[in-house]
């Protein structure tokens, strides 16, 4: 029905003849537009069909770099997370160094503005690099310098940019196993107010219940996974995966490694299936879930489950 609304509604507002739009602001205009269309609906290869098209009017007018700083930079950032979302390994390096290159140019360094923004997407996009490729540990060197940025553009950042960076240096943390770290980057998400990025707040508090179940502190899961689905459901946030999530945990909480086995295996199946489900997928972007459930399964770290992914992606 949502879907349904969006779809009438962006075909309505479309300018007539839309193909035969030429101009630089016109078909920036547009493709942002698209780009928008298609994060909205989770049409992940739309996404990137159209932040490619935005990038690529820059790179075939580089004058307009200068120009209109702020609209590549966020063309850049949207071709980036689009290619994170499709796990496009090898598309993704090639834009962040790309991206890298200009952060150190005369445009990106126009004014603090520029340089915040640069910051952002850059810190963002070098995260989800680890996040891709499993490589947790040689991320969390990537910190202290996050942390003196933060503090540097500190007037400037809104606390929405700096939720989805806590947010993510919390996902480095867990799937480096080093799960106190996690739950104190989390906690900063947590406690703080709850006006802005409900999806995240959502996310922040499933994975803050996963580091408690990792660690073992059998006294608090259970009242605080009752909490957790407390806070998603009332914000109409819950998901099937995440339902299965909740009603595992519930029902294996004093269970021993051996015996989770068996469950997780069944778990892994039913989540499986929705990886591919278009309405399913925002889960999948925040938490890797599926790779999670595959550590324990298996009986390795997460970081090499994540790895072995990638490496078997680079030769297909």
């Amino acid at each position: 029905k949502d879907e349904k609304g969006v779809k009438q509604f962006f075909k309505e507002n479309l300018p007539p003849n839309p193909e035969q739009i030429r101009g630089f602001y016109q078909l920036l205009y547009l493709y942002q537009s698209y780009c928008w269309y298609a994060f909205i609906r989770q049409d992940f290869l739309m996404y990137y069909r159209y932040s490619r098209k935005w990038a690529d009017l820059f790179k075939n007018e580089p004058l307009m770099i200068t120009a209109e700083t702020g609209h590549y930079i966020k063309g850049m950032h949207n071709l980036l997370t689009a290619n994170f979302n499709l796990r496009n390994f090898k598309n993704f390096d090639k834009y962040l160094v790309r991206f890298e290159r200009f952060t150190f140019s005369k445009p990106a360094n126009q004014h603090d503005n520029f340089r915040m923004q640069a910051f952002v997407y850059l810190t963002s996009a070098r995260i989800n690099q680890h996040l891709m490729k499993g490589t947790f540990g040689e991320g969390i060197k990537l910190v202290p310098a996050i942390e003196k940025g933060l503090n540097e553009f500190s007037l400037y950042i809104d606390r929405h940019r700096v939720l989805v960076i806590r947010y993510k240096t919390a996902l480095m943390y867990f799937g480096n196993g080093d799960y106190e770290k996690s739950i104190d980057h989390l906690q900063l998400i947590i406690n703080g107010p709850v006006d802005i990025r409900i999806d995240l707040q959502c996310y922040a508090r499933l994975l803050h219940l996963m580091a408690h179940f990792e660690m073992g502190n059998d006294a608090i899961i259970e009242s605080l996974t009752k909490s957790v689905f407390r806070f998603m459901s009332r914000m109409e946030n819950l998901t099937v995966v995440e339902e299965e999530m909740f009603k595992f945990i519930k029902n294996n909480v004093y269970e021993s490694a051996e015996k989770l086995k068996p469950g997780l295996k069944k778990l892994l199946d039913r989540i499986k299936q929705f990886e591919k489900n278009r309405f399913e997928t925002r889960v999948f972007s925040y938490l890797d879930i599926i790779s999670w459930i595959e550590s324990k399964v298996y009986n390795k770290p997460m970081s090499v489950i994540i790895n072995e992914k990638y490496q078997q992606s680079r030769h297909r």
